[in-house]
């Protein structure tokens, strides 16, 4: 399954990390940093009737569809694609960084972030403490939470050390089960993310989020990922009382990036 296998890696990597002096370089750099943005706030105020909050991502690959297009190959330019989102409407940006299968970059965050000045969030698969470290670092202003990726008390205890950095928690699950864990473990946490893609297969569904939004008390900010591809599906979940969401390949995989923000958005021209 492709989480196994990414999580196998992750595991494997964050030991080689670790065996040199740099969690202390990591806490050196927090200090000179700024605070992180409130994520979660920045997107419930955004939010508008039929216009949800747009989480806009930079991704270079995916474990399954390999380079989002194919100029990447010859270069690709964070930077210049945040801004293409932020001038065209976006509220926050995601920022994938995971460098085996993504393509990803700790850099491309920090860039990133450094340029827009947007809430930003770092796409990762957290599974250790010094992610969140290297997260803040960075720029981040929030971190993702997998339950599907992550043990009842992991989730517990990074949930805690994220709001002990000051970094907000998008929390993402895909089933009922996971919902449950989260509302009964983690009743704190406010940002829930539902993933329309199986981690397991990378197939996507909308109807999971119209299924597990019912069943989400109030008060949470609600963000749907993956598989928003056009305007019509922006509305649907706007109908359903999602607040944000998280888009990266409609946005990459269009001709006009720009103009898929603003269709998405509902903007004309």
């Amino acid at each position: 399954m492709i989480l196994d296998r990414i999580l196998e890696h992750k595991r494997a990597e964050l030991r080689h990390k670790k065996s040199r002096d740099y969690l202390a370089g990591l806490k050196a750099k927090i200090v000179d940093r700024e605070a992180p943005l409130e994520f979660g706030l920045a997107l419930e105020a955004a939010a508008r009737p039929q216009r949800p909050a747009l989480i806009a991502e930079v991704k270079k690959a995916s474990p399954s569809k390999g380079l989002m297009r194919e100029d990447f190959a010859e270069g690709f330019e964070p930077v210049k694609i945040a801004e293409v989102y932020k001038s065209n409407g976006a509220t926050a940006i995601s920022v994938l960084t995971d460098e085996s299968f993504f393509q990803g970059s700790l850099d491309h965050l920090r860039a990133v972030k450094e340029s827009t000045g947007l809430p930003t969030l770092n796409k990762e698969f957290m599974i250790d403490e010094l992610q969140f470290y290297e997260a803040r670092a960075y720029g981040a202003d929030a971190v993702l939470l997998i339950v599907a990726a992550l043990e009842r008390q992991q989730l517990i205890d990074f949930f805690t050390l994220a709001r002990e950095l000051k970094l907000d928690v998008l929390v993402e699950i895909h089933h009922e089960r996971e919902l449950d864990t989260v509302l009964e473990w983690l009743p704190e946490a406010s940002l829930i993310g539902i993933n329309n893609r199986d981690l397991k297969t990378f197939s996507t569904d909308l109807a999971v989020t119209f299924r597990l939004a019912k069943r989400i008390p109030p008060g949470k900010v609600l963000v749907s990922e993956s598989g928003i591809q056009k305007r019509d599906d922006v509305l649907r979940l706007s109908e359903a009382g999602i607040h944000a969401m998280l888009i990266g390949e409609a946005l990459l995989q269009a001709d006009d990036t720009a103009a898929k923000v603003r269709e998405l958005l509902g903007e004309k021209g």
